[in-house]
């Protein structure tokens, strides 16, 4: 399969439905910048570290590092999201169910983003192409089991170690100042901060920008009539793409996202909110590396809530805690719901 742009643009143009395919999976990267890439530069702009226009160019920027640099590194997470589902057997179709999930997972993030509460786009993606597939095979013969249980692994992972890192940040960090005059830390820790949310951008590129390559990349595939993904490498011209696609959803709705987990949730000061960026990068890291697909909105808010616990448990609004909880929760069933719906809806239409 040729991955060259000039190659690329001329399917996209003379193929309709290779056209609507990538169409979609861009409208879904974009709702990932709109309601999820928001989390990475929440802390440093809800702190006033950085303002929220230099924060988005920031976050654009470093988000196409982390795809670029993590890819070369380590293309395993886009790998495991390709091979989670089985859309083998008629390609039409399959491209169908795959338009059906992308379809589904736009409609759970506007719905979530409606009501201010962070959803997680990798469970949606995982949710609605599972629903799909499902849909497709009419059983579970159309999931991976062996894929699919790094979802559970990194579910687990990133609540557990993103709250423990951030409260262990946190307090290393306030052992490490112990004695030092808060008046003249402010300037440190303003640059720290806007170094920690870098650092949660990058690795939101190298997490959430390697998905939705791995997806398009299915799609393009699917459409020229291969329903088996080999090992391709996505091209630099791709990753710049889904970098400037998911910064300019950022840019036009993300500062919702950016109340409800930077200021809602937990009052921060500068050092709490270097200490959350940095137990988040730190987390998604380690997750990315041994190729385990986890959710950027997880381990940003677990850390947040893990430097909040190093306070005090009632210095969290666990008000704003459950409306999340509830919208994690409720992203399995609900968007696979919804992509199971809409690929039958669709192939029954077309």
């Amino acid at each position: 399969m040729d991955f060259a742009f000039a190659e690329f643009f001329k399917q996209v143009i003379s193929n309709p439905v290779l056209a609507i395919t990538v169409l979609l999976t861009l409208g879904v990267i974009f709702v990932n910048g709109w309601t999820d890439a928001p989390n990475a530069i929440a802390t440093c702009v809800a702190t006033r570290a950085i303002a929220p226009r230099p924060a988005v160019l920031m976050s654009a920027v470093f988000n196409f590092a982390g795809v670029l640099v993590m890819t070369l590194i380590s293309p395993s997470v886009a790998m495991t999201i390709k091979n989670m589902v089985n859309f083998n057997g008629n390609t039409e179709e399959a491209t169908i169910a795959l338009c059906a999930a992308l379809v589904a997972i736009i409609v759970w993030a506007i719905a979530a983003w409606m009501f201010g509460i962070p959803t997680s786009e990798s469970h949606a993606l995982i949710a609605g192409l599972s629903g799909a597939a499902i849909a497709l095979h009419g059983g579970m013969e159309g999931i991976n089991g062996k894929e699919w249980i790094k979802v559970i692994y990194g579910l687990v992972l990133s609540t557990i170690l993103g709250f423990v890192l951030g409260y262990v940040c946190t307090k290393i960090v306030e052992l490490i100042f112990a004695k030092a005059d808060r008046r003249k830390t402010g300037g440190f820790f303003q640059g720290a901060q806007i170094f920690g949310g870098a650092a949660m951008s990058f690795m939101h590129g190298a997490q959430d920008g390697q998905k939705f390559m791995g997806v398009l990349i299915l799609s393009v595939f699917l459409v020229n009539g291969q329903d088996t993904v080999a090992n391709v490498a996505p091209p630099v011209w791709m990753m710049l793409l889904c970098s400037i696609v998911m910064a300019v959803g950022t840019s036009i709705g993300g500062y919702k996202i950016i109340k409800a987990v930077g200021m809602d949730m937990v009052k921060l000061e500068k050092y709490q909110g270097f200490s959350a960026d940095i137990a988040g990068a730190l987390c998604l890291l380690v997750s990315s590396v041994f190729g385990i697909p986890v959710s950027t909105t997880h381990t940003k808010t677990t850390a947040i809530m893990g430097v909040g616990a190093s306070k005090r448990l009632s210095a969290i609004d666990f008000g704003v805690v459950k409306d999340m909880v509830l919208t994690w929760v409720l992203t399995f069933p609900g968007c696979g719901a919804i992509g199971y719906l809409m690929t039958k809806l669709f192939i029954r239409i077309f």
